[in-house]
């Protein structure tokens, strides 16, 4: 897989050869936080905090609001795991002692190596120790490693992918990461297939790789014309259909952040160009044998089906439904209707709301709690759409609140 990294220095994206020397100021790096998220998880690596001149602590928060993010460089290990990081890195501060207090799993350890010798501060001090020795250390507190081959980073001549077969047998069960050097998806497709990650910089940003290339690097396929079957599912996950895709669809899709298949009767298909139920693409994964993608996207118009329906299968239900119905109600209410007033009424439905969750609190029997929760969720969904709040934006701050390690007080 493909780690795209976002490295910030004075809050804005840049990409250093040899963690020095700065190549491209690339501005911005929510943009480019939009962008990646297609990929899945990113790196977002804080590099004044790494040179202890101080984190960029609201930008990094906005960018966990973008896309699911490791976060690296001086890390505050317990505020950004309650601020939703998928995974924090911790280089100079992975001492076994801050290790055995965080979770397992959402800790990454990096060892940066110049020449194998692990160097810490920036990159700045040498340690003396192996990154083998590292690993052996800490194996059994780190979740994944992440090694980058200091020599090569930012230099696009390529990866050590010898040494990181070697180390990903070291790492044991921690999931490896390397960085420095991946300039091409035959480099990327070889280190999936063992096993580790390919964090990837300098490549991206040049346009020496497209991202949809990176993407597509561990694909295989099993049919003549080497198609890869891709899921279409909305932002809650629901299946919307299933299409096609090739190397040129996947490109395109990436390009234009939309939906965008191969149709075996037509050719390049960008859904919605004609009907107007377009798709906004926000994130593509492939499958655990990398044989079959999956497209999450939010669904414009009248559904994905030619039917005219919201699925291949006919229209859905539940919550994704109802607020699409609210939403509508917010522009063609019928007449005297009473979702409409509450709408209108801020003070109706306020009213309602403390009604309804009083009334949820004193529910006894199974279907009073059923009935009472209903219609809290209800008036809650209205109050959301009445303020351009969509249920995947709900849904997104309850994942986020998930992640959270520490927890709130009892008393």
């Amino acid at each position: 897989m493909i780690i795209p990294s976002i490295d910030l220095l004075n809050g804005q994206a840049v990409q250093l050869v040899g963690g020095r020397e700065p190549r491209i100021e690339a501005g911005d790096p929510r943009p480019i936080a939009e962008r990646f998220r297609l990929a899945g998880e990113i790196a977002v690596i804080d590099l004044d905090a790494a040179r202890g001149t101080g984190p960029k602590r609201t930008i990094i928060e906005e960018l966990l609001r973008i896309a699911p993010c490791r976060v690296g460089g001086g890390v505050r290990a317990r505020h950004w795991l309650d601020a939703g990081a998928r995974r924090i890195i911790l280089g100079t501060a992975a001492t076994p002692e801050i290790l055995s207090h965080l979770p397992r799993q959402r800790v990454i350890v990096a060892l940066d190596a110049l020449h194998d010798e692990v160097v810490t501060h920036g990159w700045t001090t040498r340690s003396g120790e192996t990154v083998e020795s590292g690993m052996a250390r800490l194996r059994d507190l780190a979740g994944g490693f992440l090694v980058t081959f200091v020599e090569r980073e930012g230099r696009m001549e390529g990866t050590d992918l010898g040494r990181a077969l070697a180390l990903a047998r070291a790492a044991g069960d921690a999931r490896l990461t390397v960085a420095g050097g991946f300039t091409d998806p035959g480099e990327i497709a070889t280190a999936d297939r063992a096993g580790i990650d390919a964090q990837v910089g300098m490549a991206l940003y040049s346009g020496a790789l497209h991202l949809a290339d990176a993407i597509a690097a561990p694909l295989v396929s099993d049919r003549p014309d080497g198609l890869w079957p891709t899921v279409v599912v909305d932002e809650h996950q629901r299946a919307l259909g299933l299409a096609w895709s090739d190397a040129a669809s996947l490109r395109a899709a990436v390009d234009r952040k939309a939906g965008v298949y191969h149709s075996r009767t037509r050719g390049l298909w960008i859904k919605g160009e004609t009907s107007g139920a377009t798709q906004d693409l926000l994130r593509i994964d492939p499958d655990c044998d990398r044989d079959a993608l999956k497209f999450t996207v939010r669904q414009a118009g009248t559904g994905f089906c030619h039917l005219g329906t919201r699925t291949c299968w006919g229209e859905d239900a539940g919550l994704p439904a109802l607020v699409r119905v609210l939403a509508g109600r917010l522009v063609d209410a019928p007449a005297g209707s009473y979702t409409a007033r509450l709408l209108r009424e801020p003070a109706t439905l306020e009213a309602k709301l403390l009604e309804e969750a009083g009334e949820l609190a004193v529910a006894g029997t199974r279907a009073e709690v059923i009935h009472e929760a209903a219609d809290v969720i209800y008036f809650a969904l209205i109050a959301a759409v009445r303020a351009g709040v969509d249920l995947a934006d709900i849904e997104g701050e309850l994942d986020r609140r998930a992640l959270a390690i520490t927890r709130r007080s009892t008393t």
